[in-house]
């Protein structure tokens, strides 16, 4: 009996072991993903900002870019 008491003690001590890593691993997983949702709403705004300054910048422009072509 005191046997399997150790044989048992040892597989807690082993679930408990993974569990602890594995919370680690959630965590980090979380923080990493977190930071990335972060980055692309950065860079949502950013890609907003440089279409509305290219607009601008070719509705503004002379030319021929803003001409519209010549029917044939």
């Amino acid at each position: 009996m005191t046997n399997e008491i150790k044989t048992l003690s040892e597989r807690i001590d082993t679930l408990e072991a993974r569990i602890a890593y594995q919370d680690d691993t959630i965590e980090t997983l979380n923080q990493t993903i977190t930071a990335q949702w972060k980055q692309i709403d950065t860079l949502t705004r950013q890609i907003a900002q440089l279409n509305e300054r290219l607009q601008e910048a070719e509705a503004n422009a002379p030319g021929p870019a803003n001409e519209p072509p010549p029917h044939y």
